[in-house]
């Protein structure tokens, strides 16, 4: 039997009998990302009906209206920040605390951190030069990211404190979603920004700024969105939950196999009714192509990856707890939180073994480990020493460590 056969009696022992989708007809929301490839991938490719699902995709104009889709049911699950689902595990960013889940991760890298034209002009084109403008005495800065606990803030958090900035403290920060970027950072309303592609790329394209670092080098192949939903759905829907894990699978993997699938899917993402954004904008970082808007161009060793034989899309432990360290680092979290036990609760490791496992893909182990630009080494065995290693942080004092 070939390699398809398998694949397709593999999806028909899902679509048939007691393994049947409970729930056919599934709303799939997603913000206008390039990183949401794999969910609209999944939905207009024939990926979804493989496995008994019609996906229908449900474009948000904010992270927050998202949240709150899903916690209503209007939505049943989402191309999701993260920090996002997290945040209302843990009852914090303005919604009540709901039991949540991760079924699996959609990518990695990707993002990135943006400085205005004006800083450019003022000579502030390194991290040196922007540490003494942070603490000038005048004006502050002030920077974008797109949820309060969400994956944006974090990198943004943590790459200025690396930086000797401290996020809270020396800068100002405001929520703006993904799309608005531009607008504001025209307006001048911002002096900078983090945030996913093709933001980032499209506010070089037209001479608003430049990228002054990526994602990637703060953690090179960090987690980032994941398909989310409530703890409830998958109570009451496991079959569906395991059939849109596949689904997704599927896809993230056709966009990883080849240059040509990655460009068709630039291609496609482009659309109106997807990221409505230039395909000059899309393609080149979504290739790892990347132009700073400073003369330099270059090719990223980590570039946005879907799937990597899988190892984009299992929901590590690990890589939950480390938003939870984030979380406490800055006070978003008074008191320390059983990171484990909680990372057990929101991340379905059975049902993504399952799918992975029905589609030959490779599990791997349940924490992973990566050292990033400030030095540090993550591996997720001691969260909360960790969380209260940093110099700069928001604990009270006799909840931090000196270093």
């Amino acid at each position: 039997m070939s390699e398809q056969q398998t694949s397709r009696a593999d999806a028909l022992a899902w679509v048939t009998g007691s393994d049947a989708p409970e729930k056919s007809s599934l709303n799939i929301g997603f913000m206008a990302l390039t990183d949401a490839a794999s969910v609209i991938v999944a939905a207009t490719q024939g990926f979804g009906e493989k496995y008994g699902l019609t996906l229908n995709l449900q474009r948000q104009a904010s992270w927050a209206t998202l949240r709150d889709k899903l916690l209503s049911g209007e939505l049943d699950a989402a191309h999701s920040l993260y920090g996002l689902v997290y945040g209302v595990q843990l009852g914090l960013g303005g919604a009540p605390a709901t039991d949540m889940a991760v079924l699996m991760g959609l990518n990695q890298n990707g993002q990135s951190i943006n400085l205005s034209q004006a800083l450019k002009f003022s000579g502030v084109t390194t991290s040196d030069a922007l540490n003494l403008r942070a603490h000038q005495e005048g004006a502050r800065l002030t920077f974008a990211q797109t949820f309060p606990t969400g994956t944006h803030a974090m990198w943004l958090y943590y790459w200025l404190a690396s930086q000797g900035i401290h996020p809270l403290d020396d800068v100002d920060s405001v929520v703006v979603p993904p799309p608005q970027m531009i607008a504001h950072l025209k307006a001048r309303r911002i002096d900078g920004f983090c945030v996913g592609e093709p933001w980032s790329a499209q506010a070089v394209d037209e001479d608003l700024g430049f990228t002054l670092a990526t994602s990637q080098s703060i953690w090179p192949d960090h987690p980032e969105k994941v398909l989310g939903c409530t703890r409830a759905f998958v109570e009451r829907y496991p079959n569906t939950a395991r059939a849109l894990v596949m689904a997704v699978l599927e896809a993230s993997r056709f966009i990883d196999e080849s240059e040509e699938n990655k460009r068709s899917t630039a291609q496609l993402l482009s659309g109106s009714a997807y990221v409505d954004a230039p395909l000059s904008a899309i393609q080149p970082r979504f290739l790892g192509q990347y132009q700073d808007g400073l003369g330099h161009a270059w090719l990223d060793p980590h570039p946005l990856r879907f799937h990597a034989d899988g190892a984009v899309n299992m929901p590590y432990l690990s890589d939950g707890m480390w938003f939870m360290t984030q979380f406490r680092r800055w006070g978003l979290l008074r008191d320390e939180p059983d990171y484990l036990g909680i990372a057990r609760q929101v991340q379905r490791l059975d049902l993504y073994r399952q799918a992975a496992e029905a589609l030959n893909i490779g599990v791997p182990a349940e924490l992973r480990s990566a050292t990033l630009l400030d030095g540090k080494t993550w591996d997720g065995s001691d969260p909360a020493g960790y969380a209260r290693s940093f110099t700069l942080h928001a604990l009270a004092d006799s909840d931090a460590v000196a270093l």
